[in-house]
């Protein structure tokens, strides 16, 4: 692997996972936070209901197109993630390295996400979702860079915990936008980008990061050298290795179900999808309650006791539970429950696998956004192909102009959230 050195060591970043850093302030907490909460706003409320809502209207009886534009989007960033990551490690800026790419991505993101509000054709909606999710992407992967920069081991599970809550309030709050604004399409989209860009800046204004011009690498980045960087021996690094397939089996299966929520509500409900974002709405206010109980609770019990695995493994059980109670439900009430339960198991993974992944991130003074990239890859990869995936299931057993088969679809995805939380119990440099 390529060694980088530097003219001088940035004081917000570790070296090597045994260093730690002094504790960051509620000011950074509460920053980072908000520009969390206005990404999560423009990036997942299309995927809770609005992209449902505008390719219903394009394509009205192709409702399994949504899952084409978000699997094809997301398979933007397979590539888009390590290379986002590996120039943000080499940014040289006056405003260090990673606000001009928050900068830069809200602003595409929101570029993506106009266009989508004017589509003519469904084609159009999977361009400019593929630009969105290349845009918010960017924005997403550099505040995970900014945590790696900064945070001590004894913040990573409670901060960790508060992004798990944010990360769930974000798209309910989206589905209430996304339930007033669903008959104009420009609004639908476009209140929810402002929003975003909005929350970002603030962090890029308010939360200041060292001048980075001075920084100097061993080695010119071209195309071999970049090309290098997508890809780690995993006998060096088993744990980063355990981590990565974990999350991609969780998220995997988490994706077969998030896809399609607006869908099996309005299924089972027997509702019009335009008249769902109410129902959407309260059943998301259920699973903030859970993800608020699973994350915080969690993260802050994994950083007291010092341990992640169980944690990770119950929270794919969890899961698993919710999607099959969903998977047998046919009223609002047991639906509500299993998304109590799933978002549960949600919170306690992204809360405690985000300092998981923190407290396993190799060589992070030189490489954290290469790392936290390939890391990236197992939920874009996920995201990519389970909606492609998806649709086999959903045909299985359906007669022509049939109910999709969408009680397959949880069990099958309620299966990869518990190996997803075996796998972890393979890292052994963190209990």
């Amino acid at each position: 692997m390529p060694t980088q050195t530097l003219s001088e060591r940035a004081p917000d970043t570790a070296a090597t996972p045994g260093d730690d850093l002094p504790e960051v302030s509620s000011r950074y907490i509460w920053l980072l936070l908000l520009a969390l909460f206005g990404t999560y706003i423009a990036f997942v409320t299309p995927i809770a209901i609005s992209l449902a809502i505008r390719v219903k209207a394009l394509a009205p009886d192709n409702e399994e197109y949504l899952g084409y534009v978000i699997g094809a989007a997301a398979a933007v960033s397979l590539v888009s993630g390590p290379v986002a990551g590996i120039l943000s490690d080499r940014t040289r800026t006056r405003l260090g390295r990673r606000r001009p790419w928050l900068i830069a991505g809200s602003v595409l993101g929101s570029v993506g996400l106009f266009g989508i509000a004017l589509a003519p054709n469904v084609l159009t909606v999977a361009v400019g979702w593929g630009v969105a999710a290349l845009g918010w992407n960017t924005v997403i992967g550099n505040i995970t860079n900014s945590q790696a920069d900064r945070l001590p081991e004894s913040q990573r599970g409670k901060v960790g915990g508060l992004v798990g809550v944010v990360t769930m309030a974000a798209p309910v709050c989206g589905s209430v936008l996304g339930g007033v604004l669903a008959t104009n399409s420009v609004l639908l989209f476009m209140v929810p980008a402002f929003i975003g860009v909005l929350l970002v800046l603030l962090f890029c204004v308010f939360v200041p990061e060292e001048d980075s011009r001075e920084r100097v690498f061993a080695e010119e980045l071209n195309v071999r050298l970049m090309l290098s960087k997508f890809v780690f021996d995993p006998r060096r690094y088993p744990d980063l290795s355990w981590n990565w397939l974990a999350r991609f089996l969780f998220y995997f299966g988490l994706t077969l179900t998030s896809t399609f929520t607006a869908y099996l509500f309005a299924q089972r409900l027997r509702l019009d999808i335009t008249e769902i974002g109410t129902v959407v709405a309260i059943a998301g206010s259920v699973g903030v309650v859970a993800v608020m109980i699973g994350a915080v609770g969690s993260g802050f019990v994994s950083d007291r006791l010092r341990r992640r695995r169980p944690f990770v493994l119950g929270a794919g059980l969890m899961f698993a539970v919710g999607a099959l109670v969903m998977a047998s439900s046919t009223s609002l009430p047991v639906l509500l429950v299993g998304m109590g339960i799933t978002n549960l198991g949600l919170g306690v993974f992204s809360a405690v696998d985000q300092a998981l992944l923190l407290d396993v991130l190799p060589e992070k003074d030189t490489d954290a956004g290469r790392f936290v990239g390939i890391t990236g890859l197992a939920n874009s990869g996920a995201q990519s192909l389970a909606p492609l995936v998806a649709p086999v299931f959903l045909g299985v057993g359906v007669v022509a102009g049939g109910d999709k088969n969408y009680s397959l679809l949880y069990v099958v995805a309620a299966g990869f959230t518990v190996l997803g939380g075996l796998a972890v119990l393979r890292v052994r440099s963190v209990r």
